[in-house]
């Protein structure tokens, strides 16, 4: 790969921010007490932000990318969005001593994208309405549904990883890092194939029909990670990644005692499922058509994770099922004080503040800390870990989202334990 000097000299100068942020005490502080929240031994609530509007973040250029080279421009972006949170809303996030290369992996996919409108309201956002069309149909269409080829191209990884070396490897390490994890909810496929109201009413016109439907597309996500392990791209995930739609996966019980460094496998590693499209669905019909196929893939994990949108404080008796259940994302949508009793200190709750409160047409620092305070005065008796998260606008006042972390920090102090 041909490097210009301009990208050249960008790279190292960022890689020498982060290498001077991540050499800073505080990461294994914070480290550890990420990990006791994961065993439910916290010290305080803990804090990360994720799911970001970037579009209307930048300020003084801080993320304005200068790098040509697509590859290396992809890197640079995310090395400027690490160094711009820790700067401005760093939570209790983690800086990695390391810059990370991506491990070249090919993905056919499962035989079916989403054909779809799409509606746009701000051009430089990612986030759009959409109509899907459908293409589940019938009981015959479960042969759409295909099984991933995946591949390793190990070629492409060294040169990746020996021109990130070459540019910037005396600065900071460079480490190869594989599929760390793996979002898995095989609903949010399948109403971009079905159609919502179709599915929704196919549950009660056609259970037999969703059940194979849900059963097949589980089947090809267990091939895929059935590949995974055989190509050997596992890569760990008891660290500074994000786990499910939740914060960290900092543990000490993980890898766990069958651990071969060589040869990582999916009982090492953190997973997650969801359903979130289930949020209007009966605890019976949430197990009926999803947790049940699901538990065949979250049983392979060494943790699990399960959750995002959908409010799962009145479904625990089935999320009980789950044998190596850790954390329960506990959205917007949910009672406080009846979740806080459901999970105890039997999990981690991993609190979703509603961002509306960012995206209002005036900014109501008060009114954040009145809600966070109320909410964890509910769930005192909790592990909790707090994600910012789905913040589609600031109303290009990125200063909100700075304010809340003040905010939120100076919150979380008061509940340590």
């Amino acid at each position: 790969m041909n490097v210009s000097n301009t990208d050249r000299q960008t790279l190292r100068t960022l890689a020498g921010q982060l290498a001077d942020i991540a050499a800073l005490d505080t990461h294994a502080e914070k480290a550890s007490m990420w990990a006791d929240v994961n065993k439910l031994q916290s010290q305080r609530p803990m804090v990360w932000m994720n799911e970001i509007p970037w579009h209307e973040m930048n300020v003084d250029d801080e993320l304005t990318l200068k790098c040509t080279d697509p590859f290396l421009r992809s890197i640079e972006d995310n090395m400027r969005k690490t160094i711009y949170q820790w700067r401005h809303m760093p939570g209790d996030m983690i800086v990695s001593d390391y810059i990370s290369c991506p491990m070249a992996i090919e993905d056919t996919g499962f035989g079916l994208e989403e054909d779809v409108e799409i509606a746009i309201t701000d051009v430089e956002s990612n986030v759009v309405s959409r109509k899907f069309h459908r293409q589940i149909i019938d009981p015959e269409d479960i042969e759409k549904i295909k099984n991933a080829v995946i591949t390793r191209d190990q070629g492409a990884t060294d040169q990746r990883y020996q021109t990130m070396c070459d540019i910037m490897g005396d600065i900071t390490p460079i480490r190869i890092e594989g599929v760390k994890g793996m979002w898995f909810s095989p609903w949010d496929e399948l109403i971009r194939w079905w159609g919502v109201q179709e599915a929704m009413m196919d549950m009660v016109l056609r259970p037999q029909m969703v059940n194979d439907i849900v059963a097949r597309l589980v089947d090809v996500y267990i091939d895929r990670l059935d590949q995974w392990e055989k190509l050997n791209v596992l890569t760990l995930n008891n660290d500074n990644t994000r786990v499910g739609s939740g914060a960290y996966g900092h543990t000490d019980e993980l890898p766990g005692e069958k651990f071969d460094p060589e040869h990582i496998t999916a009982s090492n590693l953190w997973g997650c499922a969801t359903a979130q499209i289930f949020s209007q669905v009966s605890p019976d019909m949430h197990w009926e058509f999803a947790l049940r196929h699901e538990m065949r893939y979250l049983e392979r994990w060494g943790l699990a994770y399960y959750g995002c949108c959908e409010p799962l404080d009145i479904k625990m008796d089935i999320l009980r099922k789950i044998p190596n259940l850790r954390k329960i994302s506990m959205s917007p949508w949910v009672d406080p004080q009846r979740s806080a009793e459901e999970l105890a200190g039997d999990y981690v709750y991993s609190y979703k503040p509603n961002p509306a409160v960012l995206a209002e047409d005036r900014w109501r620092p008060d009114q954040a800390r009145e809600d966070l305070v109320r909410y964890l005065d509910q769930t005192r008796a909790c592990h909790v870990e707090i994600i910012m998260k789905d913040i589609s606008t600031v109303r290009r006042q990125p200063q909100r989202l700075w304010e809340w972390d003040k905010i939120v920090m100076e919150v979380v102090d008061r509940y340590a334990k």
